[in-house]
């Protein structure tokens, strides 16, 4: 994929799996139960829009079991990442997650994200299984600053759920990401309103 991590993040990353799949046996945080299928289609999934994060401060919204926040937080140390959920299992086990690996740089919110009203409000958006487009645009506009962006991981490119907006955003960039040893289409889409 192009990207380097120091030993201290690989170590970061390894331990990270090993939680997941610890607290996946007890509060189902993923349907994939094989952690070397974790590394894939989670990990390395997550890691895939690294070279296309810009923001500094960035909100991962329906986090669930910290995907993609906490792969981007071991790998972007200088960078601020709030993960939100409203599911407490799975906050619960962010807060494990955070104070295990150290991640100075990551904040965790359980609540839903409608009810949420962060100051200063983020330079972006974040996730990576947030319902439609539609619903990730029009539920997390409150949470941007008025320049901020959204980065919205997808599978195959989402041509009907583009038409849906309409008019009120724009697609500043279509990214077509390849994650190894998987053969799905994933796609990062960035927009703005």
């Amino acid at each position: 994929m192009g990207l380097t991590v120091s030993e201290h993040q690989a170590s970061q990353l390894i331990a990270y799996v090993q939680l997941f799949d610890k607290w996946n046996q007890a509060f189902n945080l993923s349907a994939i139960r094989d952690p070397r299928q974790m590394v894939d289609r989670h990990l390395l999934d997550s890691l895939s829009v690294a070279p296309y994060i810009e923001a500094e401060r960035i909100v991962d919204v329906g986090t669930g079991g910290g995907l993609p926040g906490i792969p981007l937080a071991i790998f972007f140390p200088q960078k601020r990442f709030t993960l939100l959920d409203s599911n407490g299992k799975k906050t619960r086990f962010l807060f494990q997650v955070k104070t295990r690996l150290g991640l100075d740089n990551v904040s965790i919110e359980h609540t839903r994200v409608e009810a949420w009203q962060p100051q200063p409000l983020f330079e972006a958006v974040i996730s990576r299984a947030f319902a439609s487009l539609g619903d990730m645009l029009a539920g997390c506009q409150h949470l941007l600053q008025p320049d901020g962006v959204y980065y919205a991981m997808k599978g195959i490119y989402p041509h009907d759920e583009l038409r849906e907006v309409g008019k009120h955003y724009k697609v500043l960039a279509s990214h077509t990401l390849q994650v190894p040893r998987e053969d799905g289409q994933r796609h990062l889409l960035v927009l703005s309103s």
